[in-house]
């Protein structure tokens, strides 16, 4: 039947014209997104997924940050027992000297005073020891005293699921303590000093200990979130990323179809013409 009011085959060109527009326009988002799934409506289980690990993947993220903040207040206070390790040698050497009776009282002096500036460079080394205003090597409320107080221990995420490692702090300024405690004026006090400068060093080579083994532990753990996080990361790309090269063999077909059904409409709403032939 030939009508003016009704072009069934029009409509039924303009529909499949429509169809394949909201097609090119979905494979035109793939394509400038780099992502297959974009969002609830395209795909909402796959998009909600998509959600779950991007959160995940901040997760790690935070976490591997403190971890490397960690890291840093490690091994800034390493440096600082490495130091004051290797200082320790130094005053050892002069605590020897001055244990020497043949000393006279003005080399006995000098030698105090060198013991003296000694330990004032460990206690400097040990106030810096400091990273992002955290210091492992001196107790938190009174340091540099010979009472026993609490360490500064430094607890840190390690997975998020809110697990944790701890960084613990060490009271080297307990060993400056008892040795500023002693002298070397005499002899016989530089003997009383060496005693004291045995305990401590062997309480630095202690904390030396426990301070590398928890740096350990701190870069083992971040390289593991590393490669768990990329893994991660690959799996939500197996998602969601989009195939690029299938994309845009799509995309080319899209865009003859859209031509075809352009011309397929055209002819269509040239049909009511012929009707104006009946009447010449």
């Amino acid at each position: 039947m030939l009508s003016i009011h009704t072009n069934p085959p029009a409509m039924t060109a303009l529909r499949n014209l429509t169809g394949i527009q909201s097609a090119k326009d979905t494979v035109q988002n793939h394509v400038s997104t780099g992502l297959r799934v974009t969002g609830a409506v395209e795909d909402a289980s796959n998009f909600a997924i998509a959600q779950g690990i991007r959160t995940d993947l901040r997760g790690f993220d935070a976490v591997i940050q403190g971890l490397n903040n960690a890291k840093g207040i490690s091994q800034v206070g390493i440096a600082g027992a490495t130091a004051v390790s290797n200082l320790m040698i130094d005053i050892r050497k002069k605590i020897t000297e001055g244990a020497n009776e043949g000393n006279t009282a003005q080399q006995q002096q000098i030698l105090q005073n060198d013991y003296t500036d000694m330990l004032a460079q460990m206690r400097q080394i040990l106030e810096n020891s400091t990273f992002n205003g955290e210091n492992i090597l001196i107790e938190v409320a009174i340091p540099f005293n010979l009472v026993v107080g609490t360490v500064n221990n430094i607890n840190v995420l390690s997975n998020i699921d809110g697990g944790t490692l701890t960084l613990r702090g060490q009271r080297i300024d307990v060993s400056y303590a008892r040795l500023a405690n002693e002298d070397i004026s005499t002899p016989a006090n530089a003997l009383d000093a060496l005693t004291v400068w045995e305990t401590a060093m062997t309480d630095i080579g202690t904390a030396l200990g426990e301070l590398g083994a928890d740096a350990r532990a701190l870069n083992l753990q971040t390289t593991f979130l590393e490669s768990t996080r990329d893994a991660v990361d690959e799996g939500l790309g197996n998602i969601v990323d989009a195939n690029m090269a299938r994309e845009s063999a799509r995309l080319t077909a899209l865009q003859v179809q859209e031509q075809l059904a352009v011309q397929t409409l055209g002819l269509a709403n040239q049909r009511p013409q012929t009707i104006l032939g009946l009447f010449q």
